[in-house]
C-alpha cells in the first residue's frame, strides 16, 4: 500500500555484476554501520538489505547478501535475554504517535543531547527525530509545533510519566499536555513499571544507538542533529523495517488530515453548565461555598463542574477531559490520574 508521502527510490538500470552487486551491498552495510546484519541467527539483517536492493531492481540471493556481511565481518551476535513483549498496532497512520526522549548521550564538546523522538504507531514513520540540549517542555513543545505543520495532527499521543509529559508530583497533567487537549490530541500515559507497552520506543531506541551513535561521537549538537537527518530520511524511505513485512515506514504512512491550526482553540462549554476559572497563580476552583484543589497545569484555564454517577462527586474537566473529582462527602478534591490512564490506555 503506497503512502502519499511517497518513495525516494534511486533508479538503477540493468542488473548488477557479482563485483558491483558485491560493493553495493558492503556499501549499504558499511554506511549502516553493519546494523542491518546484526540479527545473523535468523539473517533479517541480510533480508533488511535485500529488501532496499530489490525495490531498486536487483534481486540478489538472501544468502549471497549474508555471506558478503559474514566475509567483512558486518555480523556481530544478536543481544540476548529479553523475552518477546506482546505487541499492539493502530489500525492506520496519526491515530497513535508515540513520543520519548532516548537516554542522553555525551558529546565531545561535555554538553549533552537528549534525543527527542516520535514514531507512528501503526506505520513506524518518524515525523520527529530532534537533538535537544534539554528535556523541557518548551523544547519539545516547539519541535512538535513545527512537526505538526508538516504533518498534521495525530488523535493522541502516547508518553511515560517522566518530564516535561508527566508530573512528578504525581498530579499527571503538565503545561505541555494542555497544550496537546487544546489542539485535540488526546495525551496517553503508560502505566508504571510496564515497559510492554512501550515496545516500539525501546527498540528504536535501540536501533538509533547502532546506527547513528555507536560508531561515531559528535561535536557539538549540530553535528548531531545533520546525522539524525541524514537518518530519518533513511529510515523512513530506504531501510526496509521487519515488523511492516520488509516494507519501509513511508510506503505505510500519509499525514493527517487534521491541520495545526494558526490559533490556540480553547474549550467550548454548553450554555447552562458550571463554569469556573483557575486562578492563574493558585490551582483551586470556587464551588459550593469552598475552594477546590485542581492540577496546577490548569492555573488559568476554564474548567466546567458537571455531577457524577456517585452521589456527593463532581468532577471538574477541561473540555471533555475529567481532570479532577470533588468529593462533597469529606469536603475534599484529588488529581483524578487513574481515571485519566483507565480511559485513555492503548489497545
Amino acid at each position: 500500500m503506497a503512502g502519499a508521502v511517497g518513495s525516494r527510490r534511486p533508479r538503477v538500470g540493468g542488473s548488477l555484476t557479482a563485483p558491483a552487486y558485491k560493493s553495493d551491498a558492503l556499501q549499504r552495510s558499511g554506511r549502516d554501520r553493519g546494523a542491518w546484519g546484526a540479527r545473523c541467527a535468523s539473517g533479517m539483517g541480510a533480508r533488511k538489505i535485500v529488501g532496499y536492493l530489490e525495490r531498486q531492481g536487483t534481486h540478489p540471493a538472501v544468502s549471497t547478501v549474508h555471506a558478503i556481511l559474514k566475509r567483512h565481518d558486518r555480523i556481530v551476535a544478536p543481544p540476548g535475554g529479553a523475552p518477546a513483549l506482546q505487541r499492539f498496532e493502530k489500525e492506520a497512520p496519526n491515530q497513535l504517535w508515540q513520543m520519548d526522549f532516548k537516554g542522553w548521550v555525551q558529546l565531545a564538546d561535555a554538553t549533552l543531547c537528549h534525543p527527542l523522538t516520535v514514531i507512528d504507531d501503526h506505520s513506524r514513520f518518524v515525523p520527529c527525530l530532534m537533538a535537544c540540549a534539554d528535556q523541557r517542555g518548551a523544547t519539545v513543545r516547539g519541535h512538535l509545533e513545527r512537526t505538526f505543520r508538516r504533518y498534521g495532527l495525530p488523535d493522541a499521543m502516547f508518553v511515560d510519566n517522566g518530564a516535561p509529559w508527566g508530573d512528578p508530583s504525581g498530579e499527571g497533567w503538565t503545561g505541555l499536555g494542555v497544550w496537546l487537549l487544546k489542539l485535540g490530541v488526546a495525551l496517553l500515559h503508560s502505566r508504571p513499571y510496564h515497559p510492554q507497552s512501550r515496545g516500539k520506543n525501546e527498540r528504536f531506541h535501540r536501533t538509533l544507538k547502532a546506527e547513528v551513535f555507536a560508531f561515531d561521537r559528535f561535536r557539538d549538537l549540530a553535528a548531531v542533529q545533520r546525522a539524525f537527518d541524514a537518518w530519518r530520511e533513511l529510515y523512513n524511505f530506504e531501510r526496509p523495517h521487519g515488523a511492516l513485512d520488509h516494507d519501509v515506514p513511508a510506503s505505510r504512512y500519509h499525514p493527517s488530515p487534521r491541520a495545526m491550526p494558526d490559533r490556540l482553540p480553547e474549550p467550548v462549554y454548553d450554555e447552562g453548565e458550571i463554569v469556573r476559572k483557575v486562578s492563574a497563580t493558585k490551582a483551586y476552583v470556587s464551588f459550593k461555598g469552598r475552594l477546590w484543589k485542581v492540577p496546577k497545569a490548569f492555573c488559568g484555564e476554564r474548567l466546567a463542574i458537571r455531577p457524577l454517577d456517585r452521589d456527593g462527586h463532581y468532577g471538574a474537566f477541561f473540555g471533555a477531559h475529567h481532570i479532577a473529582t470533588i468529593n462533597l462527602t469529606n469536603k475534599q478534591s484529588v488529581s483524578d490520574v487513574s481515571e485519566q490512564v483507565s480511559a485513555m490506555s492503548p489497545g
